[in-house]
């Protein structure tokens, strides 16, 4: 019973350990506060956001909920996983969200585990 009881605490504790990203020199609160990009805020951050890329990779999404704030879209994908698509310019999404829009965005797919696995730039909804 201790034993299970060690192994439950350890279990627990790699659990709760997740990345934390070093975004310096993005302004977290000019994203978050731009939502879908149509206040034109987050386009002036993409060169940054792309060199950030990697850091972005096995953050949790709850942690990048966190950082970057809700995302314009939550999609989900195949076997579990999703992806948080976040607009990086003004488009037909920010006339009326349910305008399919082809603004360049910011979509990072995570994992069934909740862990993020590919963040690409691009235009249009990532396929599932």
């Amino acid at each position: 019973m201790k034993h299970t009881i060690y192994i439950l605490l350890l279990l627990i504790t790699c659990a709760s350990c997740t990345k934390q990203p070093k975004l310096d020199g993005l302004d977290l609160e000019k994203f978050k506060n731009d939502f879908g990009g149509c206040k034109g805020e987050r386009l002036k951050m993409v060169d940054k956001l792309k060199s950030l890329k990697e850091e972005i990779k096995g953050v949790s999404s709850n942690d990048l909920d966190d950082y970057l704030g809700k995302p314009d879209i939550q999609q989900l994908a195949d076997r579990s996983q999703e992806y948080y698509i976040y607009f990086l310019e003004p488009g037909n999404h920010c006339e009326d969200v349910k305008k399919k829009s082809n603004a360049q965005m910011m979509a990072v797919r995570f994992s069934a585990m909740g862990m993020a696995t590919e963040v690409n730039f691009q235009r249009g909804m990532p396929e599932e």
